[in-house]
């Protein structure tokens, strides 16, 4: 695990005394993670601000002798780079994608903060996940690589949590190589989950389409994420 550093280009919307700066946000990225049910090419963000943020984040990827690869793109799944992701007072996370001439030698990432804010007060963040279970058209439990078509949310926190979905197709890289998102799919809008509640979503639209296509084939997920 690599630990970052935040960059300059802070553009804050609230007043320095009172809103996020980029010395509040710090960011460790991991590659390949440890375990079966793990994701790989995380970037961890950590805020010590007392608030939750927004981010306009943008990242260089680096080889293996931290130099920078300028043909690899990097983008995210859950839009830390695009204002869209609410990182939580203490830790969040975003999933990294790579594409173009070297995407396979990534190892490392530098990033830089455009932009951060403080989150709507409207929208709170929580500590802990939200969890995901795919169901069928009876409500019933079924595995998330099957022919769901809604999917239950659970929110553990004391508090009301606001998040979108995404359905995440990856690809099956050889030993050695981190797996990527090749696909993502939003399942719903954002939604709103009362303190220690659940409430279930419709798979409709593209989202039902991506998992037709993708049911009983490659590595998928569902995941859950603070936003705004």
């Amino acid at each position: 695990m690599s630990v970052l550093t935040a960059g300059c280009g802070l553009q804050a919307e609230v007043g320095r005394e009172y809103g996020p700066t980029s010395s509040d946000l710090s960011f460790s990225y991991t590659g390949i993670s440890s375990g079966d049910e793990t994701i790989n090419q995380t970037l961890a963000i950590h805020n010590t601000y007392r608030q939750s943020v927004v981010t306009l984040l943008s990242f260089t990827a680096l080889d293996r002798a931290h130099q920078p690869m300028p043909k690899v793109k990097v983008t995210t799944v859950y839009g830390s780079d695009r204002g869209a992701l609410v990182s939580p007072y203490g830790y969040g996370l975003d999933i990294l994608r790579f594409s173009g001439p070297g995407e396979h030698e990534v190892a490392d990432v530098r990033v830089r903060v455009d932009k951060v804010v403080a989150a709507d007060r409207r929208v709170v963040a929580g500590r802990e996940p939200v969890t995901t279970q795919a169901l069928d058209d009876a409500g019933r439990e079924i595995s998330r690589f099957e022919r769901f078509s809604k999917v239950r949310l659970t929110n553990p926190n004391a508090w009301p949590v606001y998040v979108r979905v995404s359905y995440i197709v990856y690809d099956q890289p050889p030993e050695g190589q981190s797996q990527q998102a090749v696909s993502v799919t939003p399942i719903g809008s954002l939604t709103r989950i009362p303190s220690h509640s659940t409430t279930t979503i419709e798979v409709t639209g593209a989202a039902a389409t991506a998992v037709a296509d993708n049911s009983r084939g490659p590595a998928v997920s569902i995941k859950a994420y603070y936003s705004q």
